[in-house]
């Protein structure tokens, strides 16, 4: 019959006070019943682990030994015990994030640093990658979760999917700062920032310029918008731009050196997407952050309606 954890907490008991009555006090339970355990203990490692004289118990050498042993898988346990607390807490453990560039900076370090807080333990592996590349990061279950724009459907990725709209980010200083919408009309000509030409929002901006009748501008070719909010703060060009680097410019930037954002007609949408490995059970650090992340996205969303509602 192999040994319990019982056994050899009731052992190591009986040995730190020398008597049992004391150590079925500490333990809870009778003397009767530490006496039937120590013996049936002894039966089973075959030998004794005290000498009774006189009602008295002596210790073997065998038995300090043993108690060695206890000591170490007892204190194993117990610092086991106390990780799986730590775990279970959501104190400890590790956490792996891919995200794409535009909520890298600002927006999910923000959220990371609030849900870190009596956390010590916890590893947090985070990187930058192109949404591509997270998607296949995902699939793989490198990553716990990524943050990126949606992807394709597949069954090797589960997502919840955000269509975002697009905002038009201006000069401080812009005429058109007194319009609540900005159209295609209105940026006739005017030198832009935009995404790579096969970038889906690049396309779609293009496409509304063109089917407006307008010409669409473009200054600078970037890979994400964050450069981008240089290039407007200097009057150097307008920019149509996701709604997570507009409002992380709303978080960081002092009131005074804010540029204009105002909503676009017609809608330019970014789809953008929680990714989890599809064929993995996620952990419950990773299912809390994902919660929190889900509500933080909502709240950008009321947010940032709420500022293209004023102008």
């Amino acid at each position: 019959m192999p040994l319990s954890l019982r056994q050899l907490t009731t052992f190591r008991e009986v040995m730190r006070s020398g008597s049992i009555s004391q150590a079925a006090r500490t333990v809870g339970r009778t003397q009767p019943a530490v006496s039937t355990m120590v013996q049936t203990l002894e039966d089973q490692l075959g030998f004794a682990l005290f000498v009774r004289t006189h009602g008295k118990l002596t210790p073997t050498p065998e038995a300090y030994f043993f108690l060695e042993e206890c000591e170490d898988i007892l204190s194993r346990v117990e610092r086991t015990e106390r990780t799986l607390e730590r775990v279970s807490a959501l104190q400890s453990g590790k956490l792996k994030i891919a995200c794409h560039p535009a909520a890298s900076s600002v927006f999910l370090p923000r959220l990371l640093t609030r849900f870190l807080v009596g956390k010590d333990d916890l590893q947090v592996s985070l990187i930058m990658r192109s949404s591509d590349v997270i998607e296949d990061m995902i699939a793989s279950q490198q990553f716990d979760m990524g943050f990126a724009e949606t992807p394709a459907p597949r069954a090797s990725i589960n997502q919840v999917n955000y269509e975002l709209e697009c905002v038009c980010i201006l000069p401080a200083g812009d005429p058109l700062r007194s319009a609540e919408v900005i159209t295609p009309a209105d940026l006739d000509g005017r030198p832009m920032a935009a995404l790579f030409d096969h970038h889906g929002t690049a396309l779609r901006t293009e496409t509304v310029f063109r089917e407006a009748g307008v010409r669409f501008n473009k200054r600078f070719e970037l890979r994400t918008f964050l450069p981008g909010l240089t290039f407007v703060a200097a009057g150097a060009c307008g920019m149509i731009c996701d709604m997570i680097t507009a409002y992380s410019h709303i978080l960081q930037a002092p009131e005074a050196d804010q540029l204009v954002i105002r909503r676009f007609r017609p809608r330019v949408s970014a789809g953008v997407s929680i990714l989890t490995p599809g064929y993995a059970t996620p952990s419950m650090v990773s299912r809390a952050f994902i919660s929190d992340l889900q509500q933080e996205v909502g709240q950008m969303m009321t947010y940032m309606d709420q500022v293209l509602a004023r102008g």
